[in-house]
């Protein structure tokens, strides 16, 4: 069975430098939830929890799901403290008492967190979809957030998931 999922979408991520194309990537993420909740596929949410004084401190103000992609009350949130949605947490217990074998994951940030959750999902056997213009980084001392970006997609495509742009993805 198919499940997406949100990887830190979360207010700190837009306070001041704000993501490559940070707003389309979000309106995309919106418009992806909306599709899956109205053919009832499995949502579930990933948040980082950065520890206290963190930007994503669990009781600041960058902690908290962007709006236009928070979470219903009945859709589930794994917290975690490192890169993978996996490392250290309950969500593949979650996604396997689901009945998930495949997902299709969005998110922030690229290279961080979508990229090492994307990894641990394909080491699980899980089905890897990215929504290749769903997720998105910032520019880096070194490159640019697009070249991170396609960077990334590379190494992804054909190896750890299938690549699709969010409006080819269907939930059924």
């Amino acid at each position: 069975m198919l499940a997406l999922m949100v990887i830190d979408v979360q207010q700190g991520m837009f306070g001041g430098v704000q993501p490559f194309r940070g707003e389309a990537v979000v309106a995309r993420i919106a418009e992806l939830l909306t599709r899956a909740r109205a053919v009832q596929v499995p949502i579930f949410f990933v948040q980082h929890d950065g520890g206290p004084g963190d930007e994503f401190d669990p009781d600041g103000a960058g902690f908290p799901f962007h709006p236009a992609v928070a979470p219903l009350a009945d859709e589930p949130v794994t917290i975690k403290r490192r890169n993978s949605g996996f490392y250290q947490t309950d969500l593949d217990d979650k996604l396997k008492a689901a009945g998930i074998d495949a997902l299709v994951i969005c998110g922030l940030q690229t290279e961080y967190c979508v990229d090492a959750t994307v990894r641990s999902a394909f080491e699980r056997d899980y089905r890897v979809t990215v929504a290749a213009d769903a997720h998105t980084t910032f520019d880096s001392e070194l490159l640019p957030a697009a070249t991170i970006i396609a960077h990334t997609q590379h190494i992804w495509n054909g190896r750890y998931a299938r690549l699709k742009a969010a409006d080819e993805i269907v939930f059924a």
